[in-house]
């Protein structure tokens, strides 16, 4: 158990963080699956449009720092490739 007042307080915000974390991932993976959906129905104009919107939150979670940046950019490259090889 944290003995100190900084280490109280850090405890408090680690839980924030890690909730707050945890909420964004979340977001991010449920952008993927929707992206995914899009993919799987064929709808290439669909998926084109789940694509865009979940880039921008792809990115911006990797800016926060909750993923790694290359784990974001192979993401959006493979969900890029498969929208790409839906014919």
């Amino acid at each position: 158990m944290a003995n100190s007042a900084q280490a109280r307080k850090r405890a408090r915000q680690n839980v924030e963080q890690r909730s707050r974390n945890m909420s964004m991932r979340s977001q991010l993976r449920t952008a993927i699956k929707h992206v995914r959906k899009a993919i799987s129905s064929a709808d290439k104009s669909a998926a084109q449009a789940a694509f865009q919107a979940s880039a921008g939150m792809i990115d911006s979670i990797a800016d926060k720092g909750i993923i790694h940046k290359n784990k974001a950019a192979r993401h959006k490259s493979r969900l890029s490739a498969a929208i790409k090889a839906i014919a």
